[in-house]
């Protein structure tokens, strides 16, 4: 998950009290001092998904550190070693992977490394950006985890239905593409670029 974001980072996002109606329509007021209409649902829509997501993330977080405590992890140990699980991978495709910065992310793999529940291994790609892979230990510290990450998968998925939870996921993983796009500069499948003034 994301780290925390300073209010300063997200300010603008959250540009006035929002509301869960949808803005009225209306015409250009002023002669520029206000946003059209659309505009302005469009800026809505906008500081409603990122305090969305600012409240999950918290909510995920906090979820993730009492799964991750019985086993001996923090939700962000869990994080590092769930991301090498599958394949050894090098700090800053970490950090890539997780949208975090690689020098957090080197953080931890350094604390994980010394409490010998990860390893460095030699990187035939790059010889100085080593990778990180899970040792036997922090397999199974995650391994611990599973019941209680069953448990609430289970959960949720009765609360949501199965159907919801599945489209849940699917706009969740188009949003992270759509600003990955817009982050780059190239647009994605279902963003237009923007007109050329």
């Amino acid at each position: 998950m994301r780290e925390a974001m300073s209010e300063a980072t997200h300010g603008p996002l959250v540009h006035e009290p929002l509301t869960h109606e949808p803005l009225p329509a209306g015409d250009l007021a002023d002669a520029g001092t206000r946003a059209p209409a659309h505009a302005r649902t469009q800026q809505d829509l906008l500081s409603r998904t990122a305090l969305g997501v600012f409240r999950l993330n918290g909510q995920f977080l906090a979820i993730s550190e009492e799964l991750a405590k019985p086993a001996g992890l923090t939700a962000a140990w869990w994080q590092v070693l769930g991301a090498v699980l599958r394949e050894p991978l090098p700090v800053a495709g970490i950090a890539r992977n997780m949208g975090i910065t690689r020098q957090s992310v080197q953080r931890i793999a350094d604390l994980l490394v010394a409490k010998g529940l990860a390893e460095y291994a030699p990187n035939p790609a790059h010889r100085r950006a080593k990778l990180l892979r899970p040792t036997e230990e922090g397999r199974g510290a995650v391994d611990r985890i599973g019941p209680g990450h069953a448990a609430l998968a289970a959960r949720l998925t009765t609360e949501l239905g199965d159907a919801a939870f599945a489209e849940t996921v699917r706009v969740l993983e188009r949003l992270a593409t759509a600003l990955d796009a817009l982050e780059s500069g190239a647009p994605s499948a279902g963003i237009p670029a923007p007109a050329p003034e």
